[in-house]
């Protein structure tokens, strides 16, 4: 059985979190079971860099996509049927058609694609904009040590 939530009152007592419920819309509509093929790692390669690396054996580069769009990764690969005349006693390597979707988080973007040994690695940064990073505001005195402040006398106001 499984369970739903009403993220209604989410959207009437928020401004600016519409990504964030969509997200959670996301997660608990997609079944768990159905998302196991292929299978892939997601890796930390340095502070702000990330690798998510996909097994596509049995698919060449050209069978496979990568794609960026609405704030995701979309992998997909589709296996041209080349079988002719061969006959699989046993077919355990899956080559079946796939899509599988990657959310990104805000300022990480896509620096490369490669294909090698039957894996699929993309890598990923992060790249913060130097308006959104922390920053030392100095704290001004004036000669005698006080803080300057922008004080206006009691007194003269009344």
């Amino acid at each position: 059985m499984r369970n739903s939530f009403d993220l209604a009152p989410l959207y009437r007592a928020t401004v600016g979190f519409d990504r964030i419920a969509d997200m959670m819309d996301r997660v608990m509509a997609n079944d768990v079971s159905s998302q196991t093929y292929p299978p892939y790692n997601i890796e930390k390669t340095a502070d702000d860099a990330y690798r998510i690396s996909v097994a596509v054996a049995g698919f060449a580069p050209g069978d496979l996509s990568v794609e960026v769009k609405d704030g995701a990764v979309v992998v997909s690969g589709r296996k041209s049927d080349e079988q002719g005349e061969r006959t699989f006693l046993h077919r355990g390597i899956a080559t079946r058609a796939f899509e599988r979707r990657f959310q990104l988080a805000d300022h990480v973007r896509v620096t490369g694609a490669s294909h090698a040994d039957g894996m699929l690695h993309i890598d990923l940064q992060r790249e913060v904009p130097e308006a959104l990073k922390p920053r030392r505001i100095e704290i001004a005195t004036d000669a005698s040590g006080a803080v300057e402040t922008d004080v206006v006398d009691a007194k003269a106001v009344n």
